[in-house]
C-alpha cells in the first residue's frame, strides 16, 4: 500500500461517524412549530398528545419512548421523566404526558431496535410452523442474561425467565412482570433522537378555555331590581369604575370567566369624535376610549372621570371574589395630547410640514389617534416604554390583556415583549385583535400571543364553518387558539342587522361549543342590538365607543339565561375544552351542521352539536355520525342528552339519525352521547328524532 493509499483510507475512516449511528428513523413529530422555532401551546393539568414516525430499515420491531421536563427559569431542564409511546399504525407513535406547572417545557423522543421483541415476535412465527426453535431459546436466553438492570426484583424476574427458556419454557417471557422489566433495562444503543428537544409553552386553564364578556364601564345598567335610571340614550350620571362593581353578579349568573374593559385610560380633546364617529365633538361627548393620553396622563393612567387606580384594583377584587377575573385593554397609539407626544417626539412619524399622520385604516380614518414609529432610532426607549405598560398594570393584579391592533405593531417587538413577561409571569394571558391576513394572525400566535379573534364572525353559512373550523382545527392547533365572537364594539354584522333574535342564539351556540373560548360585547348581544349607523356598515348605530349609553338588562327578550345555560354546559362537558378532538359529521341538508368534540382523558361523555344555521326556517335532516371519531362502537345503541334543550333521545349506531330543528326555538342540539346499557334498550326518543 502507497503513502497516497494509506492517506486516502485514513481519512475515509477519518470520515466516517464517531459511533455507528442507528438505523432507527425519527420523524414528523408533533406538536411542534416550525421546527422547534417557537413553542407549541400546552396548558397546565390537560395532556399534551405527542406523535411521531419511528421506523428502521429490516424486518426488525422498534420502540419508543417520549421524555419530557419542566425548564428552570435560567433555561436549564430538570430530570427528564419518560413514559413510552404506543404503536398506533403505518410506523406511527403516540404518547401524552400532563404537565402540572406553568412555563417552558420541552420534550424529545428516542426510537430504538427493540431486540428482544424482534427475538420473540420471529421465534412464535418459527415455532407456529413448526420449526426447530432450540437456538432461538438460547438467544433469548442470551438476550435476557445480557441486560442489566439496576432493580433488585427486575433481575430476579428476568433471571427467572432466562432461566425458563433453559428449560425451553417459551411462555414465560410472556408474563407482564418479564415484558416491564425488559422495556425498562434492555439496551437502547444506538440510540435515535431528536437533533433537539422541542419546546413547549404550558399555560394556565383560561388560556385554553374560557369566556369573556366586554362592557363599557362609563355607561350604565338598570337591572331587574332597579337601578340607574335613563332612556335609550345617556344616564344622568356616567358609570365609573366603583360604580361597575354592580354589573358583576349579572355577568357571573350568566357564567362568564373574564371580564374585559376597553381602553381606561384619559381621553385626548384634540381631534376628540363626536356622536356615532363624527369628527367635531359637541360639549360633553366623552370621546373614543381609544384615543389615549390627556394632561390626565398616558397609558399607566385611569381617566380621571372613571376613577382611580384605587377603583380599579377594587373592580379586579371584586371579580376575583365572583370567580371572575379582569382584562384590561391595551392599545398602542395615543391622542395627540398624549404626554408621549412632546416627550418623545421621535415615537412618531413626522410629515415634511412637522405634522404627524393620524391613523388610518382606508377607508377608516382615526383623526384623534396618532399611530407609533417602530422605525424610529429610538426604538429601544419605545420598546421598554410599551412593556413598561404591562408591568404596570401587572404590579396592579392584571393577568389577562387584550391587545388591539398588534398587526399593526412590529412583530419582533411582540416576540421580546410576550416571550420576556411570560418567563417572569408565566399566568399572563394576551388575546390578540388582528383581524388581518391569516399568516399575520398565525404569525403573532406563534410569537406568543396566548389567544386570538378569528373570521368566525363572519363565517356564516355551514359549509364555511366547517371549511374554517377544519382549518383551525389542523396544524395551527398547536399554537394558534382561536376565541369565538359574535359581536364586537366595532362589528355589527348584516347577519345580525337582518335576522334578528334568531341570529343572536344561533351565533352564540355556535361561537360556545365550535370554540374553547368565546366571548361577547355586552349588554349589546344579550339585549339583541342591532341597529347600524347606515346600511351597509358595521358600526353601531349610537355606537358605545362614542357615547354614554344606558342599558335597560330587565327588557324582556334578553338572553342573559340562553348565556348562562351555554357556559354551563361548557363547564359540565370537558370535551367542549378541545379544538384538536372536533370533527364534522355528514348531514343530507346544507342548512344543517354537526360535529363532534372527545377529551383525550377521557372525563365526561363525547359532545355532539346538531344546529341549524338558517335563521329565516326550520329543517330536518339525516345525521351520518362517525362513531369512531367518538371512540365509540358502531353498531350499539346510544343515548343522547339534549343539555341545551332537556330532552333524552336513543340513536341507533347502524343508521343515519333524523333531527328537525326551528329558529324560533332552540336552533340547536348539544348532546352528551353514552352508550345504552344492555338490559336498559327503552330510552326516551322513540324513533330517535332529535
Amino acid at each position: 500500500m502507497t503513502a497516497t493509499t494509506r492517506t486516502r483510507a485514513a481519512d475515509e475512516l477519518a470520515a466516517l461517524p464517531a459511533a455507528r449511528p442507528s438505523r432507527v428513523v425519527v420523524e414528523p413529530v408533533r406538536p411542534v412549530v416550525d421546527g422547534g422555532r417557537f413553542a407549541a401551546k400546552a396548558t397546565v393539568d390537560e395532556p399534551v398528545v405527542v406523535e411521531a414516525d419511528v421506523f428502521a430499515d429490516g424486518h426488525d420491531l422498534v420502540s419508543a419512548a417520549l421524555r419530557y421536563r419542566p425548564l428552570l427559569g435560567d433555561g436549564r431542564g430538570r430530570r427528564w421523566a419518560e413514559v413510552p409511546m404506543t404503536a398506533i399504525g403505518n410506523d406511527r407513535w403516540q404518547a401524552r404526558f400532563v404537565p402540572d406547572q406553568l412555563g417552558r417545557w420541552e420534550y424529545t423522543v428516542q426510537g430504538w431496535i427493540d431486540r428482544f421483541g424482534s427475538w420473540n415476535h420471529g421465534i412464535r412465527a418459527k415455532a407456529f410452523d413448526g420449526q426447530d426453535v432450540a437456538v432461538e431459546l438460547e438467544v433469548g436466553r442470551r438476550l435476557l442474561a445480557g441486560i442489566q438492570a439496576d432493580d433488585a426484583d427486575d433481575r430476579r424476574v428476568l433471571a427467572e425467565a432466562a432461566d425458563a427458556l433453559a428449560r425451553g419454557e417459551l411462555g414465560a417471557v410472556d408474563r407482564p412482570e418479564v415484558l416491564a422489566a425488559v422495556a425498562r433495562h434492555q439496551q437502547r444503543e444506538p440510540l435515535a433522537e431528536l437533533a433537539a428537544p422541542l419546546p413547549i409553552r404550558v399555560e394556565r386553564l383560561r388560556a385554553q378555555f374560557g369566556a369573556w364578556y366586554e362592557f363599557f364601564p362609563r355607561s350604565t345598567v338598570t337591572t331587574a331590581s332597579g337601578g340607574a335610571s335613563g332612556g335609550d340614550g345617556a344616564p344622568a350620571q356616567p358609570g365609573t369604575l366603583a360604580s361597575a362593581v354592580s354589573r358583576l353578579d349579572h355577568i357571573a349568573d350568566m357564567g362568564f370567566d373574564i371580564v374585559y374593559l376597553p381602553p381606561i385610560h384619559p381621553i385626548g380633546l384634540t381631534r376628540r369624535k363626536g356622536r356615532d364617529n363624527t369628527v367635531e365633538a359637541s360639549p360633553g361627548d366623552p370621546g373614543s376610549p381609544w384615543g389615549i393620553g390627556g394632561p390626565a396622563g398616558g397609558h399607566t393612567a385611569v381617566d380621571p372621570d372613571l376613577g382611580t387606580i384605587d377603583d380599579l384594583v377594587a373592580l379586579a377584587t371584586a371579580c376575583r371574589e365572583r370567580g371572575l377575573e379582569l382584562a384590561l385593554d391595551i392599545a398602542f397609539q395615543c391622542s395627540p395630547d398624549h404626554p408621549w407626544v412632546t416627550e418623545h417626539p421621535a415615537w412618531f412619524r413626522h410629515r415634511p410640514d412637522g405634522s404627524v399622520q393620524y391613523a388610518e385604516n382606508p377607508p377608516k380614518r382615526y383623526q384623534d389617534i396618532y399611530p407609533l414609529d417602530f422605525e424610529t432610532e429610538d426604538w429601544r426607549q419605545l420598546w421598554l416604554a410599551l412593556r413598561g405598560v404591562f408591568t404596570h398594570w401587572i404590579d396592579h393584579g392584571i393577568r389577562a390583556f387584550r391587545v388591539d391592533n398588534p398587526h399593526t405593531k412590529a412583530l419582533p417587538f411582540w416576540e421580546w415583549a410576550i416571550t420576556t413577561l411570560l418567563d417572569e409571569h408565566p399566568d399572563l394571558i394576551f388575546l390578540s385583535e388582528a383581524f388581518t391576513r391569516p399568516r399575520v394572525m398565525q404569525r403573532l400566535a406563534k410569537l406568543g400571543f396566548t389567544q386570538s379573534y378569528t373570521y368566525f364572525t363572519w363565517r356564516q353559512n355551514a359549509w364555511e364553518l366547517r371549511e374554517y373550523f377544519e382549518e383551525l382545527a389542523g396544524p395551527t392547533v398547536d399554537f394558534l387558539r382561536p376565541n369565538l365572537w359574535p359581536n364586537t364594539p366595532d362589528i355589527l354584522t348584516a347577519e345580525l342587522q337582518t335576522s334578528g333574535r334568531p341570529a343572536f342564539i344561533t351565533r352564540a351556540i355556535l361561537a360556545a361549543t365550535l370554540g374553547p373560548s368565546w366571548g361577547v360585547y355586552g349588554p349589546a348581544f344579550e339585549l339583541g342590538e342591532n341597529r347600524a349607523v347606515r346600511p351597509g356598515s358595521e358600526e353601531y348605530l349610537h355606537s358605545e365607543k362614542y357615547e354614554v349609553r344606558h342599558w335597560d338588562l330587565a327588557q324582556p327578550g334578553s338572553l342573559d339565561r340562553l348565556l348562562a345555560r351555554l357556559n354551563r354546559i361548557r363547564r359540565d362537558q370537558p370535551a367542549l375544552r378541545r379544538l384538536d378532538t372536533l370533527r364534522f359529521h355528514p348531514v343530507d341538508n346544507q342548512w344543517l351542521l354537526a360535529y363532534s368534540k372527545t377529551d383525550p382523558a377521557g372525563r365526561g361523555d363525547p359532545v355532539l352539536v346538531v344546529a341549524n344555521v338558517d335563521h329565516h326556517q326550520a329543517h330536518g335532516a339525516l345525521v351520518d355520525v362517525d362513531w369512531a371519531a367518538l371512540g365509540l362502537p358502531t353498531g350499539a345503541r346510544y343515548r343522547l342528552v339534549d343539555h341545551l334543550g332537556g330532552a333524552t333521545y336513543e340513536w341507533s349506531g347502524r343508521d343515519r339519525n333524523y333531527v328537525h330543528l326551528s329558529p324560533w326555538s332552540l336552533s340547536a342540539h348539544v348532546f352528551s352521547v353514552s352508550l345504552v346499557p344492555d338490559d336498559d334498550r327503552a330510552g326516551d326518543g322513540g324513533d330517535g328524532r332529535g
